[in-house]
């Protein structure tokens, strides 16, 4: 069926922390996109809310039984029901990593810029954060970012013990290619690093591209890799709360679910009745959703090229993020802050993404696209007249 992606309900006095952090400004910053869920997922919730028991959950067989068989579809990956472990967050699943691997005082090895939540995991856990950046490149205003297989070795030390990967990577939008990926997993087996690698945004990829799991690479990455997957960015139901690890290393899942224990609870009744109803049923949804997507991302592009002054920007790959440079526009301020003050834009803060990220903004896509034209409307005003 078709979906109109160019509708949404005003979710102003919703509890959305999107829409009401920042007042009045038009929030294209955190990210969740302003669509909703697919209708079975909202059928399945309205059934499970309407039996009326709320009392403590288990995963539904068949929800590991899709996710196996999801696996296996996709990415030809032999993944075993033992191998899964159900987690109310992606970002607690980067913490318990940290917990898992090492001791106090060990590093966690980080590419940046990246997502927040990355830099704070390892100091939360008692870890030091050790980063390597991304290498940028930019051509006729677009940027472009390789893995650096130098910076990234000579960040290692003999007391690294996990490197948490984004892939595919927010906020630059990278889907990292074999010839990277097996670069990182070579320098993983020689160093000998257990891997972190957060494909939560796995299935939003853009101009028909494919995923590739690291885990997928060979039974040596495999070994050493926690993947942390949800349904939540895909189908849009983050505030419910479900993502799941894949840890196929026996002692590894150990490790992890030990890290976890008595502080982690369990998904709720509700984000594991989502989950069910988004893997089974959400395919038609997400093909038209990755359509639109790619439109708006292509909108964005074309409105910023030329037309931007000093301002840089990258064309996505995947996700719904994009990543502007703001450094040689002549803003005397914070670009965030201008944004905000002067065009009454939410955007995140570029520093916030640690080093390589001061200077830049955030832009979050996934709305209709007359709110992203307004928005981007707004902030070329606020260029222009500054």
């Amino acid at each position: 069926m078709p979906y109109n992606f160019d509708q949404s309900p005003c979710r102003q006095g919703t509890d959305s922390l999107k829409w009401q952090r920042y007042g009045t400004a038009l929030p294209l910053w955190v990210a969740d996109m302003d669509f909703p869920a697919p209708e079975p997922v909202i059928a399945a919730l309205g059934d499970r809310v309407a039996h009326g028991v709320f009392g403590y959950g288990a995963p539904p067989t068949a929800l590991t039984e899709t996710l196996c068989a999801r696996m296996a579809d996709r990415y030809q990956w032999t993944v075993t029901p033992d191998q899964i472990v159900y987690l109310p967050g992606l970002v607690c699943g980067l913490n318990v990593a940290c917990r898992a691997i090492g001791e106090p005082g060990d590093e966690v090895l980080v590419q940046t810029p990246v997502y927040p939540p990355f830099l704070n995991a390892p100091v939360n856990q008692e870890r030091r954060l050790v980063t390597a950046e991304l290498t940028a490149t930019s051509h006729d205003g677009q940027l472009y970012y390789t893995f650096d297989d130098g910076g990234f070795a000579a960040a290692i030390s003999a007391k690294t013990r996990l490197f948490i990967l984004c892939h595919p990577h927010n906020p630059v939008g990278r889907v990292f290619n074999l010839a990277e990926l097996n670069c990182l997993a070579n320098l993983c087996e020689r160093y000998d690093l257990t891997v972190c690698s957060d494909e939560i945004h796995c299935d939003l990829m853009l101009d028909g591209r494919r995923h590739t799991p690291l885990a997928t690479l060979g039974p040596e990455i495999a070994r050493r890799c926690i993947t942390l997957m949800a349904p939540s960015k895909t189908f849009n139901i983050p505030g419910l709360g479900a993502s799941f690890a894949i840890i196929q290393n026996p002692e590894l899942k150990r490790r992890f679910k030990q890290a976890l224990q008595g502080i982690i609870p369990d998904v709720n009744v509700l984000g594991l009745t989502a989950a069910l109803a988004a893997y089974q049923h959400g395919g038609d949804w997400l093909r038209e959703l990755l359509a639109y997507l790619a439109a708006n991302r292509d909108y964005l592009v074309g409105a910023v090229l030329g037309h931007w002054p000093g301002v840089r920007v990258t064309v996505p790959e995947a996700t719904y993020l994009a990543w502007l440079d703001c450094r040689d526009a002549d803003i005397s301020d914070n670009p965030q802050r201008f944004f905000l003050e002067q065009a009454g834009v939410e955007l995140n803060d570029g520093a916030t993404f640690g080093p390589g990220g001061a200077g830049f903004v955030r832009l979050n896509f996934g709305c209709p696209r007359a709110r992203l034209a307004e928005g981007l409307e707004r902030m070329q005003t606020a260029l222009l007249k500054r």
